[in-house]
């Protein structure tokens, strides 16, 4: 009993300074408190009521559930310059923010209970009947200091209305990092970031998050620093020990008609000779074809054998996540994982851009010229891979792919299968099939880059005359694949990940020392010098200027 209490209390207590996350998650109505470094979990034990939090930002999403579950029609912020500290978080100066976009980007000013003209005794009603705790009852007490302890925090998330809504919408939040986690944590997480002054400490700085999994567990985590050095310090951690989970949101619904290609004779029980009544299919089967060739099939409900003059067809009705690893179960394999994630993105993204309507279902056909479905229930290895990258979709190209052809826009099955083997994470192998395009969330397909054809072409044009005097630079790479992208606002950048320069224009000689700026860094990641923002400036002016 000693040793089982010592070996609890270590890992918290008194294991010396090395920064550490506290992760906790309510499941089966049991909360669960993880310690973790940077590289593994190092304890587990039950969550206890004295682990308390800073709402931080969280109190924005209380009051984001409240407008929503209330069918308010407050008006968007304008960025008026008046408070340009906690505009960052908003808008550009003269632009708006919509309730949706102040959520993801932390907007204080948007959720403001006097801009919104909040109600006390009507917010202590609601939550009243909300059943929940008083601090959250107590409008006053909606303040980045309140401290709160994390059982209360995981129960109130557990219950927390329009919490599919938000869970939908906070996907952007590892979408939009300048970083993208998207590639470490997939779309696992749905949370809202936050960050506070130390308890002990004001000098420093907590940061950490708090939300769901897809399955609607709430969770919670707090470690030094601010919620983006948190996320990006254990983002691989988090992956390894966050626990796999189906989404538990409705994905809605996709029709196939399946062997497309290929007349049906008949459908008959698995060991008997009788043919089956059209109708709804329950259990195995065996599909007798026209050309003689015979396949076995399973349903669970979902398949259907409808006859229509003389012609028997099969329908599937599927949600949209059963579909994708469906197709992954046809046309791949579920190893190695980072090509079988890659896939699992284009597929759903195929659907999306290629399948029609149906009612309130997608529809699409079975077939090579589009998407095979494997006629039985996916594996859990299938469903768990498609899982972690669940409503992920790539936009501002066309996706096809082909087990050994690659091309523009088209993935390799088998190219996927060694770039995985070499290392490369899932979105690095989208980025080399599909250079144009970016992922994003599948109720909201934003294409993140804009490309500047003519600026590619100048930029192609400058590396064959700089070449002589970059060669001679210690830790140049020549780009043999870019894109440019068009800046929509703040500082000229590069996203290293995709090959991507994100610049305003390409007119003025400071367009186009941007554009060389940026490109040095790409040409230079691997090396220290691509850091070095005088090394790469004064280089930059050298080519185009001397």
């Amino acid at each position: 009993m000693w040793r089982w209490c010592w070996l609890l209390l270590l890992p918290f207590v008194a294991l010396g300074a090395e920064p550490r996350l506290q992760l906790a998650l309510q499941q089966d109505q049991q909360g669960q408190l993880l310690l973790l470094n940077q590289q593994q979990q190092l304890a587990r034990q039950p969550l206890s009521t004295t682990v308390t939090t800073p709402l931080g930002s969280i109190w924005k999403l209380f009051v984001y559930a409240y407008l929503v579950d209330t069918q308010q029609h407050e008006p968007d912020y304008r960025c008026d310059g008046s408070q340009p500290q906690e505009e960052i978080y908003c808008c550009d100066l003269g632009k708006k923010v919509t309730r949706d976009q102040a959520l993801v980007r932390s907007c204080s000013l948007y959720f403001a209970p006097q801009r919104l003209q909040l109600d006390a005794q009507k917010w202590a009603n609601y939550w009243q009947t909300q059943h929940s705790p008083a601090w959250l009852q107590d409008l006053a007490q909606l303040q980045p200091d309140t401290r709160v302890t994390v059982v209360e925090l995981l129960q109130v998330l557990a219950t927390l209305p329009a919490q599919q809504q938000a869970r939908n919408l906070l996907l952007d939040v590892l979408l939009n990092q300048e970083d993208p986690l998207i590639g470490a944590l997939g779309s696992r997480l749905r949370i809202k970031t936050w960050s506070w002054r130390d308890e002990h400490d004001p000098q420093l700085r907590q940061g950490g998050f708090a939300g769901w999994l897809i399955d609607g567990t709430p969770v919670w985590a707090q470690a030094p620093g601010t919620s983006k050095t948190v996320l990006k310090n254990y983002a691989t951690v988090l992956n390894n020990v966050l626990p796999q989970a189906q989404p538990i949101d409705s994905q809605g619904c996709v029709e196939v008609n399946m062997f497309e290609r290929y007349p049906i004779a008949a459908i008959r029980r698995s060991g008997e000779q009788a043919a089956v009544a059209p109708g709804r299919l329950q259990g195995r089967y065996q599909v007798e074809f026209s050309n003689g060739n015979r396949l076995a099939i399973e349903s669970q409900g979902e398949l259907y054998l409808h006859t229509e003059q003389g012609k028997l067809t099969l329908l599937a009705h599927l949600e949209r996540e059963e579909y994708v690893a469906r197709v992954l179960q046809r046309e791949a394999a579920a190893q190695p994982v980072e090509a079988a994630k890659a896939l699992a993105v284009v597929i759903r993204s195929y659907l999306l851009q290629n399948a029609s309507r149906s009612g309130e279902c997608l529809a699409i056909s079975d077939s090579s010229a589009s998407q095979r479905v494997a006629p039985q229930p996916a594996t859990a290895a299938m469903r768990d891979v498609v899982g972690w990258s669940n409503d992920l979709i790539l936009v501002g190209a066309p996706v096809t792919y082909h087990l050994d052809q690659p091309g523009k826009n088209r993935l390799s099955w088998q190219q996927a299968v060694a770039q995985a083997q070499q290392g490369m994470r899932y979105d690095a192998i989208l980025a080399h099939a599909y250079p144009r395009a970016n992922l994003a969330r599948w109720d909201k397909p934003e294409v993140v880059c804009q490309p500047m054809p003519q600026a590619e072409a100048w930029l192609a044009t400058q590396q064959k005359r700089w070449r002589e005097a970059l060669d001679s630079q210690p830790g140049y790479t020549p780009l043999t694949q870019f894109t440019v992208c068009r800046l929509v606002s703040g500082k000229p950048h590069v996203d290293r990940m995709y090959g991507r320069i994100y610049v305003r224009d390409l007119y003025s000689l400071q367009d186009r020392l941007d554009l060389a700026h940026e490109y040095l860094h790409l040409a230079f990641a691997a090396h220290p010098n691509g850091q070095s923002e005088e090394f790469v400036e004064q280089l930059a002016r050298h080519l185009l200027l001397e």
